[in-house]
């Protein structure tokens, strides 16, 4: 088990940290990629989104990270309206969302600490404050004696780690995670879904989107499954 947080996460307010009601998304020239999909992730809930490649899972968390934004339906992200937000109003979302992209976005000019330590930084936290928790997440994650290393002298696997650590060391109201353990082995996949686990015990609302149906059974998580741009489970 980790370490206990030096901090615990900042509690969402007592309403549901996700409602989606019939939402969907498509292009212009082209078919849509969701349909009429109703959702709700009460604050502090755990959630795997399972389902075949193509079904659909990155955009939906495409749509909760406001990258891109919805065709229909409305979306609300902590008690607020946000599908139709200003652009203005998108960081304020952002800064309560821990992400773990397929593709990691870590930055290479940065070593494996400053990008871990980047979300903190742009929150104005000093180096002093939050060097040590920095360093425990590393750790964690098994890139304590790699902190120094930047991302392209790293493994795929630990990029996929680096990039985890970045997501969850605020301690967000809420984890966006897709794919988080597909570069990792299984040893190291239960671990890093441990680390979930805790933060979701302190209160994060925490979804993953993920292949490994075998890893979303074993969590207890409840599971919610995309075919054809349609979702099951978790509706309104």
């Amino acid at each position: 088990m980790p370490v206990q947080p030096r901090r615990a996460a900042m509690t969402a307010s007592a309403t549901d940290t996700v409602r989606l009601a019939g939402v969907g998304f498509g292009y212009a020239d082209g078919p849509s990629v969701l349909r009429d999909i109703n959702l709700i992730l009460p604050a502090g809930s755990f959630h795997f989104l399972t389902g075949p490649s193509g079904a659909g899972k990155s955009t939906l968390l495409q749509l909760l990270t406001l990258a891109r934004r919805p065709t229909a339906g409305r979306l609300e992200l902590f008690g607020e309206e946000a599908g139709a937000a200003p652009r203005s109003a998108l960081p304020g979302f952002r800064r309560r969302m821990g992400v773990v992209f397929q593709d990691f976005r870590l930055l290479d000019h940065l070593s494996a600490f400053d990008n871990v330590a980047l979300p903190l930084r742009l929150a104005g936290a000093k180096r002093e404050s939050y060097a040590g928790d920095v360093a425990e997440m590393l750790d964690w994650v098994g890139l304590g004696q790699r902190m120094e290393d930047r991302p392209p002298t790293l493994s795929g696997g630990e990029k996929q780690r680096l990039a985890i650590a970045r997501a969850v060391v605020t301690r967000p109201d809420l984890i966006l995670a897709d794919e988080p353990t597909g570069s990792v082995d299984a040893v190291m996949g239960e671990r890093l879904l441990k680390l979930f686990q805790s933060l979701n015990r302190l209160g994060t609302t925490v979804l993953i989107a993920s292949h490994d149906e075998a890893l979303a059974r074993a969590s207890g998580a409840s599971l919610l499954r995309l075919a054809g741009g349609r979702l099951t489970g978790g509706e309104a």
